[in-house]
């Protein structure tokens, strides 16, 4: 594999009493994308919040680039060069959609493989965010906030980007908008996780593959093997 990009290594993490991660390890390589897949409650969002540090693990360790991020404040994650687009899209309603963008605005991070982040790049990417730059974002479509929330994600200009089920809630259409974006990031440099219920949306984009069951990685191989060794996914994810 490449270099590391994201490490999280044995780590467990609770929600009160319930054990949510159970000794889950995996590396998200430099420039690559990983595709997180398993069903409704398997940990996968805890994976995310453990990543960016809103969740602190019991035990177990992170690392971003190599330096270790256990248990640091989200804030100082973020500067690490890691971004999180959170399921939900979760955008500031009462701005508009210029202001969510420069809320999250840094500059670029040393090691970066990319041109940097800025408005007019965004909008550039996203042309009906430009039509809209001016409108209060609780006023956007669902695709459209989804798309806002990607923007303001890359206006940090992170290394690492984590995308939180992109796709939740947006029609056929709109999916396929989404993921055509997220294959222009990965071929911008970025290296991403990519979480997801469904594996179609993932397997033509995704580099390596991670299926949890139950808070604990059932598997973790590269998209190109588990194609080749016909994988009973029915048996991870309850689909075909």
């Amino acid at each position: 594999m490449a270099n590391s990009a994201l490490r999280l290594a044995d780590i467990d993490a609770f929600y009160g009493d319930s054990h949510v991660l159970q000794k889950v390890s995996f590396e998200l390589g430099e420039g690559r994308l990983l595709g997180l897949l398993g069903r409704n409650g398997a940990g996968k969002s805890t994976c995310m919040n453990v990543s960016v540090g809103l969740l602190p693990p019991r035990a177990g360790s992170v690392e971003v680039f190599g330096a270790p991020v256990t248990r640091l404040a989200p804030e100082m994650i973020a500067m690490r060069g890691v971004a999180l687009v959170p399921q939900g899209r979760r955008v500031f309603r009462s701005l508009t959609v210029r202001e969510n963008l420069m809320v999250a605005a840094r500059g670029v991070l040393p090691g970066a493989r990319h041109a940097p982040w800025t408005a007019d790049t965004v909008f550039a990417m996203f042309p009906r965010l430009n039509e809209r730059r001016t409108q209060l974002a609780g006023y956007l479509s669902g695709g459209e906030q989804q798309m806002l929330a990607i923007g303001r994600a890359l206006m940090s200009n992170p290394r690492v980007l984590l995308m939180d089920e992109p796709s939740e809630g947006l029609a056929p259409q709109i999916v396929a908008e989404v993921m055509a974006t997220i294959r222009r990031l990965k071929e911008s440099g970025l290296s991403i996780v990519l979480v997801e219920q469904s594996p179609k949306l993932v397997f033509d984009i995704a580099d390596d593959m991670v299926i949890l069951n139950s808070g604990k990685v059932a598997v973790a191989a590269t998209a190109a093997k588990l194609r080749s060794d016909n994988i009973d996914l029915h048996q991870h994810l309850g689909v075909f």
